[in-house]
């Protein structure tokens, strides 16, 4: 995983062989440029990857027709990187386009208008249309539950989803039977180790963490936090993230020395670079959280530094409750 720079060329001598032997226009061409794309969104190069995702876009349309399920697919896809540069009102007719296609192409009940519909309400869930995202996620649900099992990781997902959108509307008592589920889902689906139980037990603590049950949260942290270090390495930036989160419960509980070493961690190959560009809201974030648990820790006399010591005086000095910033 993370091996972008060995995929880029690979992607590149793909694309410029299918150009030359089918032609510019050729849908294959198109499929190329998609995963190119992919690539450089997933590298955080939006500015590379846009020009790809219209480019492919336009052939598909031209060579297949504006109704197909491939155009529908590159309708999804340029969406979802005008989603992640925070252009919601671009993305959002493209998704609605998206869905429309895959409804009348493939029927109301096919996995592929899960997704979409997956995907608008994701749309609707950051845009803060809350009430437009509940029945999207819903059917989402509905139909790969139907479609493809109860037990298939596709549910879990849309389990997942839709328990974040409970938890960011504060309702959490429908939100942990839905991430418990998922978790049970993933784990039976996938295995204790995979990637994806470490985000279930991930989004199961920080539902814990919420409601104050940090004893519950604090394991589920730190097998999450395991389960990504042996499965991605050390360096990995979901990693870092799951520290961040770490370290966010261990300041809620008062643990200030426990949260401290985690913030500040960092490779140890200064040689070793990320393999995936850390979002600047998380290095954001992490600065923040770290600047203050310093303030906090420093501005004390030594005597004072316990932790419930340290939450007293910073929250004396803001005026307000300290938290760190966390973002899923």
């Amino acid at each position: 995983m993370g091996e972008y720079a060995r995929a880029l060329p690979l992607l590149q001598r793909s694309l410029s062989i299918r150009e030359k032997a089918l032609g510019a226009e050729h849908p294959d061409v198109a499929a190329s440029l998609n995963n190119l794309a992919l690539l450089y969104q997933d590298m955080g190069e939006h500015a590379r990857a846009l020009p790809l995702y219209q480019r492919s876009l336009a052939i598909f349309e031209k060579a297949l027709g504006a109704e197909h399920p491939d155009v529908a697919t590159s309708l999804n896809n340029l969406a979802g990187l005008y989603q992640a540069m925070g252009e919601y009102a671009r993305a959002l007719p493209l998704l609605q386009r998206s869905l429309s296609i895959r409804e009348k192409a493939l029927g109301a009940e096919h996995p592929d208008v899960a997704t979409s519909l997956n995907n608008l309400a994701g749309l609707y869930q950051r845009m803060g249309e809350h009430a437009r995202a509940l029945p999207l996620y819903e059917r989402s649900l509905a139909i790969f539950e139907k479609a493809l099992g109860a037990e298939h990781p596709a549910v879990a997902t849309s389990l997942s989803n839709l328990a974040a959108l409970y938890q960011a509307m504060g309702e959490y008592a429908r939100a942990l039977p839905l991430y418990e589920r998922s978790l049970a889902i993933r784990e039976k689906a996938l295995g204790a180790e995979h990637p994806d139980v470490a985000a279930s037990l991930n989004n199961l603590a920080g539902l814990y963490q919420r409601m104050g049950e940090y004893a519950r949260a604090l394991p589920l942290y730190e097998r999450s936090l395991a389960i990504l270090e042996k499965a991605l390495g050390a360096e990995h930036p979901n990693v870092a993230t799951n520290l961040s989160g770490l370290a966010a419960l261990y300041q809620a509980m008062g643990e200030y020395a426990r949260a401290l070493p985690l913030l500040r961690e960092k490779p140890r190959d200064s040689r070793r670079r990320r393999s995936v560009p850390r979002a600047p809201w998380h290095v954001a974030a992490s600065l923040n959280n770290l600047a203050v648990l310093y303030q906090a820790w420093a501005s004390m006399p030594g005597r004072c530094r316990s932790s419930r010591g340290v939450l007293r005086f910073a929250r004396r000095r803001s005026g307000r409750s300290t938290r760190l910033w966390r973002r899923a």
